[in-house]
């Protein structure tokens, strides 16, 4: 069978192409040498179960140890600890006695489960007695473990605990590894809600690591796709990486995803067909609109509040009303969607996410403008009549700007969300609209490119304009992207001020630079 790019659960390598997850991670296997307990956490879709299953499997081949997989996603929204508890023994004691790997004899594993001393241990009692019966070390994998919540967590954690301080007398696991999205700060939030002490004892002091499984570097990316192109003789050429590199930052999803897409839908299986950097833009552009479930699922965690909080001032560069230390603030780095560049701003984890949440915070709006604003009278042969679309864009916020909300209660970022579904309205199907968005940078950057061309479109709110402060940020823009010119629209946000005086555009030079500032 033909190998694939794989876009849903985890990589087999007799099917998928794949990476060595364990790679990514390689501290992992000094900690289970060192025998201890720790924290495996990354966004959906970046290769946790993969690489887990793939240390079970190694694991066992050795025969030093005995590893045990557990996911634990079948108790999402448990609140009984009770019966989460009868339902993680379950688990540990038929994924073991199943598993061909369990050193226990066939005739063994048809025995019923012994006597547990109590429901509220299930767990413990559960994990010592595959230890006894494995008759070696024992190493267990938790996936999906924030799935637990509440007291059905506490409960959990405070048997591994137990479990832990006793193992020199009683046989437990010599490691264990929680695998999920949160990291140690999360699931302390989730057992102490508002700061609430659990007293001294902590179930976390059992906790040595906190690991990352990091994305897939520009080298990486080249690696999985040359193996395509050794099984196919398909080539994806140096400018389609660049491209996929500069789309994903190594996501991994997204870097399967665009692969697959170009190979399959653009390309129909033709191995004799390059795979080019027009090729990657068209791909992305097909899995923003089909939104599929890894995008769609993605997008919907901007409607909660602790989400909202968070990227709202990324959108158009304001000041955070939170702080780094915040759970919040770490959240939302944790679900992938942020993270911290080399200057510690908070920015989009990558330019598709970047896209993916100016459009969809804007797709109500975007589908009011089909039927009110048209595409063709600002497009020219070679390029976008930019002075007409901007003087089209006043007139627009003048006539709509009162009447328009967005959904999703993103009200402060509301101007820049509009003005950016404007453009992709304009440029949709011709050009695309590059989104730099950056936490407290005071500003929105926006490069519209439209048949060749480029334009560089920077987004202030009058209180955030300074002057040539202001003119300094996008001449230092325009520079980075080769240009002469720019284009500052200036949000006034007092509403009691006649349109008259709101409603401008003039010109400024700054360091050899033009700058259109448009009032609005």
């Amino acid at each position: 069978m033909d190998k694939i790019f794989n876009v849903a659960g985890p990589c087999f390598p007799d099917r998928h192409y794949m990476l060595p997850a364990l790679d990514r991670m390689p501290e992992i296997r000094h900690l289970i040498e060192q025998e201890t307990y720790f924290v495996i956490h990354a966004p959906r879709q970046t290769g946790k179960t993969t690489a887990v299953k793939s240390l079970v499997h190694e694991i066992n081949a050795k025969g030093e140890r005995y590893a045990l997989y557990c996911t634990l996603e079948t108790l999402q929204n448990a609140t009984d600890p009770a019966v989460a508890n009868a339902a993680i023994r379950d688990l540990i004691l038929d994924n073991a006695r199943s598993d061909p790997a369990f050193p226990v004899p066939p005739c063994a594993r048809e025995g019923g489960p012994p006597s547990y001393g109590g429901i509220g241990l299930a767990v413990r009692t559960a994990l010592r007695t595959v230890c006894r019966e494995a008759g070696r070390p024992v190493v267990v994998f938790f996936d999906e473990a924030d799935c637990l919540a509440g007291t059905v967590l506490i409960s959990f954690l405070r048997q591994l605990r137990d479990g832990y301080v006793n193992r020199d007398s009683v046989p437990f696991p010599v490691s264990i590894a929680l695998v999920g999205m949160m990291d140690v700060r999360d699931y302390k939030a989730q057992i102490r809600p508002d700061g609430e002490s659990l007293g001294q004892i902590s179930p976390f002091n059992i906790i040595t690591e906190d690991l990352m499984l990091r994305n897939f570097t520009e080298t990486e990316i080249a690696a999985l796709y040359a193996q395509h192109t050794e099984a196919t003789g398909q080539v994806f050429e140096q400018a389609a990486l660049d491209k996929v590199w500069e789309f994903t930052r190594g996501q991994p999803w997204l870097v399967n995803a665009l692969a697959r897409e170009c190979v399959v839908k653009i390309h129909a299986y033709d191995y004799s067909a390059p795979i080019t950097a027009d090729d990657i833009v068209a791909a992305k552009e097909t899995i923003i609109r089909r939104r599929d479930t890894h995008v769609d699922s993605l997008m919907e965690r901007l409607r909660e509040p602790r989400v909202r909080r968070v990227v709202e001032p990324v959108i158009f560069g304001g000041a955070s009303p939170v702080s780094r230390d915040s759970e919040d603030y770490r959240f939302v780095i944790d679900l992938g969607l942020m993270r911290e560049n080399e200057l510690r701003e908070l920015v989009p984890s990558n330019r598709m996410y970047a896209e993916i949440i100016g459009r969809y915070l804007t797709r109500d709006t975007q589908d009011d403008m089909v039927k009110s604003v048209p595409q063709t009278p600002w497009a020219l042969p070679d390029g976008l009549d930019m002075p007409g679309l901007m003087a089209a864009f006043q007139s627009f916020w003048r006539e709509n700007s009162g009447v328009i909300r967005n959904p999703h209660d993103y009200q402060e970022a509301l101007p820049h969300l509009v003005l950016m579904a404007f453009l992709q309205r304009v440029t949709n199907g011709n050009g695309r609209i590059l989104r730099e968005m950056a936490l407290g940078s005071r500003r929105l950057d926006l490069c519209v490119e439209y048949r060749g061309k480029r334009y560089a479109v920077e987004v202030k709110t009058a209180k955030n304009f300074a002057g040539e402060k202001s003119y300094a940020q996008l001449a230092s823009y325009l520079d980075s992207l080769g240009l002469v010119e720019g284009w500052m629209p200036v949000f006034d946000d007092d509403t009691g001020k006649p349109w008259d005086e709101r409603l401008f555009t003039r010109d400024e030079t700054f360091d050899g630079k033009t700058i259109h500032v448009v009032g609005l």
